[in-house]
């Protein structure tokens, strides 16, 4: 065939059928994606404040631009929300991407709060004592330089800092506000990969023990891959049944009322084999981020290896985001298949209520005690979740926020007890720390208090709310469950509560650093919350009660 044969083909092809002409301009709602936009532009302008802003100006710089973005970003939020974007005008933006609503606001001030409160514990520089002249703080000098190399002592002489950690967090922050308002199946995924990469690397850089924090960083790493895995699988599934990534669309197909089917997808869609399959998938990596057993191997690892600031943030903001998930794919896409699933969440609430519990007693490390303490919440989490109503929602939402804040307060806590190779957070060490430091105990043991579930604490009002809701929802076994192991978890906290009383201090004991206002800042909002969320909850009850209906 000849050139100018092939060339009329083009030409003719082109002039009867013109694909530019049915290629539709995407249409985004800028306005109300704003607080993720802002976090995102912050994150970027972070990654050139590292390139190009001299080494002495760079902390102080990106503090400021984290700082200014996190709180941009929450009046943002709380301006849709005044707008009326959580009620009545509540939609889909984004072309059906992203959903705006109650349920999305709610996480994301959620979220952001705990990034401010967290980033003030990352840019804590007061609590070692200074090398060479210089002020540190929790991260590694130079993350790339291999634990006790040469480059790495130079890197420590010289007084670098790894300022990369402040942009890392925006990132995850940015990746944790679009995970619970995500529409479809493609935005969720790329969503969690967006806040998982940041984390794995943030585990990875503490300053001592950087050994260990290695090693936390590659099990959650490969853990999470394997996660991460799963949900794709299951993504592809989902899509193989449906023939849609989007969540309107599957569970329209899910209770048959989808009328255009996909010719090519006709033999598969409607395949329930798939939609098992595949919603179990995906169910199980969202299980896998919240730390529900049996996906929760990596908790205490990666809690006791990674930089104190950095677990207490990921502790609460990636159990509040993967929560979001999971209610909003159980809520809008798989509620036909409540008779399915509801059996399988018994399962999972029971085992993460009580293993989390149980083993938490045997443990000897604060960091591990902490991690197992947090399984154990994400059961009781999950018998709100097994609700199946509005109230369901609402006492989850709640919840969340109740315990984002005690938990971040908890490990600021944690920063502040050293001895001379850093944190103390052996048990032993704890012993007497009341008579030591008596307003630093007492602070520690309101959060633990709290996580105990005892009254006038934000953890009594966030358990009633979800117990409440659970058996209003007919599961009134899970909530005798859910008591025991309440009561199970009680021993260990206060045993925590009677080592730092009760006993004698040590002489070679630890001490307790004083400080920055930073931190200060951290544990005072984390005290504040626990005591008003516990004695009066009412006004933030209806909060997440108005904002507990998601978007269809």
């Amino acid at each position: 065939m000849s050139a100018t044969a092939v060339h009329s083909l083009w030409t003719t092809a082109a002039t009867v059928a013109d694909p530019i002409s049915k290629i539709d301009a995407p249409k985004i709602e800028y306005g109300q994606l704003s607080p993720t936009l802002i976090i995102l532009g912050a994150a970027l302008i972070g990654v050139l404040v590292e390139a190009f802003v001299p080494r002495k100006s760079r902390y102080y710089a990106q503090v400021f631009v984290s700082v200014v973005a996190l709180c941009a970003a929450f009046a943002a939020v709380v301006a849709l929300a005044a707008d009326g974007y959580g009620t009545t005008k509540a939609h889909i933006a984004a072309m059906g991407a992203i959903a705006v609503d109650g349920p999305a606001l709610f996480l994301q001030g959620v979220i952001l709060l705990s990034g401010l409160v967290g980033l003030f514990t990352f840019a804590e520089r007061r609590l070692d004592p200074e090398a060479h002249g210089n002020r540190v703080d929790s991260f590694a000098a130079q993350g790339a330089s291999v634990p006790g190399s040469d480059s790495e002592k130079a890197a420590i002489k010289a007084g670098f800092t790894t300022t990369e950690v402040f942009p890392l967090l925006l990132f995850a922050v940015a990746g944790m506000l679009v995970f619970p308002s995500a529409n479809d199946l493609l935005t969720l995924f790329v969503a969690l990969e967006v806040f998982s990469l940041p984390l794995y690397l943030l585990c990875a850089l503490a300053r001592r023990k950087r050994l260990l924090s290695q090693e936390a960083a590659v099990k959650y790493f490969l853990l999470g891959a394997f996660a991460s895995a799963f949900t794709l699988f299951g993504i592809a599934l989902l899509y193989g049944y449906a023939g849609s990534m989007s969540y309107s669309t599957i569970s329209q197909v899910v209770d048959g009322s989808i009328t255009n089917i996909n010719p090519a997808l006709a033999d598969t869609m409607g395949n329930d084999a798939l939609l098992l399959i595949g919603g179990a998938m995906i169910v199980m990596g969202l299980l896998f981020k919240v730390g529900a057993v049996p996906f929760h191997m990596w908790t205490p690892d990666v809690y006791q290896g990674a930089p104190t600031p950095v677990t207490g943030f990921m502790a609460a903001a990636t159990k509040v985001a993967a929560f979001g998930a999971l209610l909003r794919l159980l809520y809008v896409v798989l509620p036909g298949l409540r008779w399915d699933w509801r059996p399988v969440m018994w399962g999972v609430a029971i085992i993460t209520m009580l293993g989390g519990a149980i083993v938490a007693i045997t443990q000897t490390d604060i960091k591990r005690l902490l991690a197992y303490s947090s399984i154990a919440h994400a059961g009781f989490i999950l018998a709100g979740v097994i609700a199946t109503t509005r109230d369901g929602v609402s006492s989850v939402l709640f919840y969340l926020g109740a315990y984002s804040f005690v938990t971040i307060g908890a490990f600021a806590v944690v920063t502040l007890v050293r001895d001379a190779g850093g944190e103390a957070t052996h048990l032993s060490k704890w012993a007497g720390l009341g008579r030591r430091s008596p307003l630093v105990a007492a602070v520690f043991a309101v959060f633990l208090l709290s996580f105990a579930g005892i009254p006038l604490t934000a953890g009594f009002a966030g358990k009633f709310a979800v117990f409440k809701a659970a058996a209003a929802g007919g599961a009134a076994p899970l909530v005798v469950v859910g008591v025991l192991s309440s009561a199970i978890a009680a021993f260990f906290y206060i045993r925590v509560i009677v080592l730092m009383f009760f006993s004698e201090p040590r002489p070679d004991g630890p001490t307790v650093a004083v400080p920055s206002p930073l931190t200060m800042a951290t544990i005072g909002v984390a005290v504040a919350a626990t005591l008003v969320l516990g004695v009066a909850p009412q006004y933030f009850l209806d909060l997440a009660n108005q904002a507990g209906v998601f978007v269809r």
